[in-house]
């Protein structure tokens, strides 16, 4: 029977109330909050973490590929593996080599790639570290990516250090200011748009502008893809001669994986050389030689399967029909501009050709500034002598593609919009 409690005089007893005297259970007071904001790393320490996983993860497969490519010379000891891979590292991000055999300054493309990609989220990483995501800062964007470059840069002076022997010699301050460069650039790529400023930015350019690179980017991307295509389609066609070159080394099944995987580094070169063929201009395979659409000048090649897929000679017949890729190319990216801005609504495009050709106007420009950089970064020498100069010009591919690209973009805003209106 639950107990009745008396209360005060004119009011009613409580059911269940503590008798009196008696002390009530002991209460718990909640442990106070922690009121300041969560513990972040120091910069150096998010920085250092983030660009020596970037080094790590790009060195490792070039040092892996690089072993298995001395088996096939017999050379297969753990400490040259280290010591070539590093030179191997150095090379994929532009650095050139001095060997006994001359300058090799042929960077090959997909390590760059892959440690552009990693740099990129290393930047991402730092950024989200101290705190910065969605801040919309400049200045924390700047420093972030900053201080992955720092890290970068020493990394990169060490690993220069390391590399210089006695058949190999890497210049310590060349290092230590191309990876800086490269660490930099990639890593702020990835602040900014971390932090949103990339977003910011792009909102407070002008309608031409933004559609304009927009339109040059895939113009660029597309030129180099179907590079990349006809590429692929000659080596597949050679693909029995570049079989015949690799069995020529004669060596074990790691050593023919070492070649195919070494060439597979160097196929984003050769997809930016195919392109260069496609607009005209073509490229070396050493001095004095040429391969153009209309003419094909060779010599001696080095024993390397990727030779396989070179023309004979000038293209006639069906193969003619390439040389209206980069216009299509050009075609394509101007349509997507058209549909692109019609469907956004924009009365303006309809009615009116300012709104088109203005931006239509930025995508050559875009396009031949982006494809020269590649080809510059694609081209070097293999050594001394006469494949001192490999790869395509870079002004001449930028120039070509400037013209031949804008004119096919120009082509395709004009064709979509009278489309449209039918």
């Amino acid at each position: 029977m639950s107990s009745v409690t008396p209360d005060q005089p004119g009011r009613r007893a409580r059911v269940g109330a503590r008798p009196p005297g008696r002390p009530g259970p002991a209460r718990r007071i909640p442990a106070p909050r922690a009121g300041g904001p969560p513990s972040r790393p120091p910069l150096a320490v998010a920085a250092g973490v983030a660009a020596v996983g970037a080094a790590l993860t790009s060195w490792l497969p070039v040092a892996v590929v690089l072993w298995f490519f001395q088996l096939s010379e017999g050379a297969s000891s753990l400490p040259d593996a280290v010591r070539v891979g590093l030179a191997g590292w150095l090379l994929g991000h532009g650095i050139p080599l001095t060997t006994s055999a001359g300058p090799l300054g042929l960077a090959p493309l997909a390590v760059t790639l892959l440690a552009g990609w990693r740099l990129n989220r290393a930047g991402v990483h730092v950024t989200r570290a101290i705190g910065a995501r969605g801040s919309r800062s400049p200045r924390r964007a700047i420093v972030a990516a900053g201080a992955v470059g720092v890290v970068y840069t020493i990394l990169g002076v060490l690993a220069a250090l390391l590399v210089t022997g006695a058949e190999l010699d890497v210049s310590p301050v060349r290092s230590g200011l191309t990876l800086a460069v490269v660490a930099t650039v990639a890593a702020l790529i990835g602040t900014v748009r971390t932090t949103g400023l990339g977003d910011l930015l792009a909102a407070r350019a002008s309608l031409p502008l933004r559609e304009g690179v927009r339109t040059g980017l895939v113009a660029a991307l597309l030129l180099l893809a179907a590079g990349a295509g006809a590429a692929g389609l000659a080596v597949a066609t050679g693909g029995g001669d570049a079989a015949d070159l690799i069995a020529a080394y004669r060596t074990g099944v790691a050593g023919q994986a070492g070649i195919t995987l070494v060439n597979l580094a160097y196929a984003p070169n050769v997809a930016i050389w195919s392109a260069s063929y496609l607009l005209g201009p073509g490229f070396a395979v050493g001095t004095d030689t040429t391969v153009q659409t209309s003419e094909v000048t060779v010599g001696a090649l080095p024993a390397l399967p990727l030779v396989a897929g070179l023309p004979g000679g000038p293209v006639d017949g069906l193969g003619t029909g390439l040389l209206a890729v980069p216009i299509l190319v050009g075609m394509v990216a101007g349509w997507s501009l058209t549909r692109r801005l019609l469907l956004s609504g924009s009365d303006r495009a309809r009615e009116e050709w300012g709104p088109l050709l203005r931006p239509a106007a930025f995508a050559g420009p875009v396009t031949g500034l982006l494809v020269g950089i590649a080809a510059a970064a694609s081209a070097g020498p293999l050594g001394a002598g006469r494949l001192a100069e490999v790869g395509p010009v870079p002004w001449q591919v930028a120039a070509v593609a400037t013209v031949v690209t804008g004119t096919g973009v120009l082509g395709g805003v004009v064709a979509a919009r009278f489309l449209s209106r039918g």
